[in-house]
């Protein structure tokens, strides 16, 4: 999963290079016509959906066939051939979520110039006209460019603030991936929970005389899906704001700079480690190293549990968490 990063990090840089580069005249000085490049990038891998859609949904509908022939009671044949579909669909996701996030790390940047326009809006707003350089230059807020805030605001990596701000856009990362994980594993020991009750108090139901309450389960799912969100989604929606309160504009554009490149390579890894978990469990399963009940299977099933909420939870919200941070960061311009 690590070493998976490097060539869709090293492809997304030389789309942002090629891109900034075709749109500004090959001229790393005009900013402006360059970041515009990299939003059409951004619209042209994001113009794929079609094929992500459908790359991201034939592994789950690999795995529920199985599950439908296991409990249909058909042949090991067929479960066999829908495991080595499933475990085929486990890798075209992971393909499919790497366009995904890496449409946001494009799309990122581009929210990160809108953020710079909303600024200079403010500031209109205001009645502040003029910007004061350091230096003593003077110039209209209307005819600033996108590397005159960037000097009016001394966002470089010499800026304490800008660095704070990358610092807590990298934690944001990890931190929104520890909590996700931690609300699927604390969902799933409800349901343990609930199925456990229900062996109890409706006995029959490994016989096959009672019917399950099937309903309960997936209503504890949904709500626990529901429930557990609420704490993340807080956490990108105030981290924006108070880093802006807190460290101002510099703050912010850390804060969206280190969430973005952090959380880009960090759902790469989750994406391809956790479908190798999950193919590393199916490859177990079909005989090798000792089959089911080994030592070796009980070993993959447990990474399997890591790597469901890796690949399918944790992964795929960082997409939202780049995005959402941005936005927010744009509509709470003004407070900064």
């Amino acid at each position: 999963g690590m070493l998976s990063t490097a060539i869709p990090v090293l492809a997304v840089v030389v789309g942002i290079i090629c891109s900034f580069l075709f749109a500004s005249g090959f001229d790393f000085n005009n900013v402006g016509m360059g970041l515009y490049g990299i939003g059409i990038a951004a619209v042209g891998m994001l113009s794929t959906l079609g094929i992500t859609l459908a790359t991201d949904a034939y592994g789950p509908i690999a795995d529920n066939a199985g599950g439908n022939a296991e409990m249909s009671g058909l042949g090991k044949e067929v479960r066999k051939r829908t495991d080595a579909l499933d475990s085929l669909g486990n890798t075209t996701a992971a393909t499919g979520k790497g366009f995904a996030i890496g449409s946001a790390a494009l799309t990122g940047l581009a929210l990160l110039a809108s953020y710079i326009e909303e600024i200079k809006i403010g500031l209109l707003r205001l009645g502040e006209t003029v910007l004061s350089f350091a230096d003593g230059r003077t110039m209209e807020v209307s005819k600033a460019s996108f590397s005159d805030f960037m000097v009016y605001y001394d966002v470089t990596l010499m800026n304490p603030k800008v660095l704070s701000g990358m610092f807590l856009g990298s934690m944001m990362a990890f931190m929104f991936c520890g909590l996700t994980m931690n609300a699927v594993g604390r969902a799933a020991g409800h349901m343990v929970e609930e199925v456990r009750r229900q062996f109890r108090e409706i006995p029959g139901i490994l016989t096959g005389k009672a019917e399950p309450d099937y309903a309960r389960c997936v209503e504890i799912s949904t709500k626990g899906a529901q429930h557990e969100m609420v704490v993340p989604s807080l956490l990108a929606i105030i981290a924006p704001i108070l880093t802006g309160l807190i460290f101002g504009v510099t703050g912010v554009i850390g804060l969206l700079i280190g969430g973005l490149s952090t959380g880009f390579v960090l759902a790469i890894f989750m994406a391809n480690a956790g479908g190798a978990w999950d193919n590393a469990k199916k490859h177990v399963e079909e005989g090798n190293h000792g089959g089911k009940g080994s030592e070796a299977h009980k070993a993959t099933v447990v990474g399997d549990t890591v790597g469901d909420p890796f690949k399918d939870t944790s992964g795929p919200s960082l997409n939202i968490l780049i995005k959402l941070m941005s936005m927010v960061a744009i509509v709470m311009a003004g407070l900064t």
